[in-house]
C-alpha cells in the first residue's frame, strides 16, 4: 500500500495553520498534513517521525529559532539534504529571500492575503517536480503569474 502524500507544516500561528489545513483539504483530501508549532518540533519530527514528509512548508517568523535557523540545521543534516523545503512567510524582504536560497530552500512562497491566491500558490508548490526543479533567480519566488 502506498503511503499518503505527507506534508509537514511548521508555523506558530494557529490561524495560519487552520487556513493551510483547509486549503490542503480542498486540493486533495488524501494528503496528510502534520503540523509543528515551532522549529524544534519540526527537527524532532524529522528525526523521530514514523512518517516522513514528501515536502516541508516552513514559516520564517517564529519565536525561538526562526525558519532560517531551522533551514540551516536541516540542510546541515545528511539525512535531509534533498528534502523539498518551501519557505512560507509574510515577509517579502529581498535579503530574507536571498538568505533562504543561500541556506538551501527549494522555493519561497509568500503568504498571500486572498484565500484563492493562497490556495493557488500552495497548489503550485505541491505540484512542482522537486527531483528536477533547480532554484534560480527567475523561479525561486512564487508570483501570481506562476501557473
Amino acid at each position: 500500500m502506498k503511503s499518503a502524500f505527507t506534508i509537514f507544516y511548521t508555523d506558530d500561528d494557529p490561524d495560519d495553520q487552520g487556513f493551510f489545513l483547509e486549503i490542503i483539504q480542498t486540493i486533495n483530501k488524501d494528503y496528510k498534513v502534520v503540523i509543528q508549532n515551532n522549529g524544534q518540533e519540526l527537527l524532532d519530527a524529522l528525526d523521530n517521525a514514523p512518517q516522513h514528509p514528501h515536502i516541508v512548508f516552513l514559516d520564517i517568523n517564529m519565536p525561538g529559532m526562526n525558519g532560517l535557523e531551522i533551514l540551516k540545521i536541516i540542510r546541515d543534516s545528511e539525512n535531509h539534504k534533498t528534502l523539498p523545503i518551501i519557505m512560507f512567510s509574510t515577509s517579502r524582504d529581498e535579503k530574507t529571500i536571498a538568505r533562504s536560497r543561500e541556506l538551501g530552500a527549494n522555493f519561497y512562497l509568500p503568504k498571500l492575503e486572498l484565500f484563492d491566491h493562497l490556495k493557488k500558490s500552495i497548489e503550485h508548490a505541491i505540484t512542482i517536480n522537486w527531483q528536477n526543479f533547480k532554484p534560480a533567480d527567475n523561479n525561486f519566488v512564487y508570483t501570481l503569474s506562476n501557473k
